[in-house]
């Protein structure tokens, strides 16, 4: 997963698209620092890392409703700072020493001076999502991956997501993206929620494609399933196209799904494919109808280090 690839072009897009936005802050290497040319809002904190996807190393911000009176609740943020061994360990992970990637949430945690709460368990950013009102997606082909944490069973780690997200239900898809290997198929590359209820869902619409079956497989896994409020799930198809290659016969791990939420705007990648950009543009515009869109451009040179915009970022909640 690691990648020495060109991603200066995007990344100085996501940058600037997203300090028009919000507050920001950006980690870059002590190397990358002679680059930085930032505005005003956007912090930049030095930081040595091991990798850039900042989504699975960094903290998942957590927030808990404290009722100090009923006119005014209070809402304290913290941060799980979960064990990582860089997507599968010495013998299936992406690189072999991965000791600066753990320290990276404890950092940030103390940096914004917020609770922390360490937790030994394996996980990624990019293999949950939530809806804000107790649902989590999830697939078992990531979490249940022998790589991650054996000696844990599916019940175990449901109870952990649980308690320590605060959620009611764990929704296990059994597979993410076709040829996403280097996350043992993360669920923010196959599916994501629009808004609680509604679920956005790459889909491909030729048969013969290998990621026809994961799609129809997840489509009729949700369509039967409710979320932990008793609500019937609606699916979005968000169509990915042509399969982007790597190189000839390598599939890259490419969706419109890995799309980033910011403060009224959706900041989602553009793969080069004018009809199918276009037509992820339009589906993301009616399913977040008071959003602004914001296109990266040669998002494919972030998805060749084997993610996406997703995937490099993750939100600080405001309280």
């Amino acid at each position: 997963m690691q990648s020495t690839l060109n991603m200066c072009l995007p990344r100085s897009q996501l940058q600037s698209q997203s300090s028009s936005l919000s507050p920001s802050v950006q980690v870059l290497l002590s190397v990358q620092m002679h680059e930085v040319c930032c505005p005003p809002n956007i912090r930049v904190l030095e930081m040595s890392m091991d990798d850039c996807w900042f989504r699975d190393i960094g903290p998942t911000f957590v927030v808990r409703k404290r009722e100090v009176n009923s006119d005014n609740p209070e809402h304290m943020v913290a941060g799980i700072d979960w064990n990582f061994n860089s997507w599968g360990g010495v013998d299936d992970g992406c690189y072999t020493d991965w000791n600066l990637d753990l320290l990276v949430a404890k950092k940030i945690l103390g940096n914004e001076r917020l609770p922390r709460f360490p937790h030994p368990m394996v996980l990624e950013g990019g293999s949950i999502h939530v809806d804000g009102e107790g649902t989590c997606l999830t697939t078992e082909e990531c979490l249940l991956n022998k790589n991650r944490n054996p000696n844990m069973t599916k019940e175990q780690i449901e109870d952990e997501l649980k308690a320590y997200l605060g959620v009611k239900k764990v929704i296990w898809l059994p597979r993410g993206l076709y040829g996403d290997d280097d996350t043992n198929g993360h669920i923010d590359n196959l599916c994501c929620f629009a808004k609680p209820g509604v679920i956005l869902l790459s889909w491909i619409d030729d048969e013969t494609d290998p990621q026809y079956e994961r799609s129809m497989e997840a489509f009729t896994f949700l369509s039967n399933e409710t979320d932990a409020c008793g609500r019937k799930l609606e699916i979005i198809k968000l169509h990915d196209g042509e399969a982007k290659l790597r190189l000839p016969g390598a599939r890259l791990a490419a969706s419109y799904a890995n799309f980033y939420i910011a403060n009224g705007a959706i900041i989602t990648p553009q793969f080069g494919d004018q009809k199918r950009d276009n037509e992820a543009v339009s589906v993301l515009s009616q399913a977040f109808p008071d959003y602004e869109i914001v296109r990266i451009e040669g998002a494919r040179e972030i998805a060749l280090g084997g993610g996406n915009i997703h995937c490099i970022t993750q939100q600080h909640p405001a309280v």
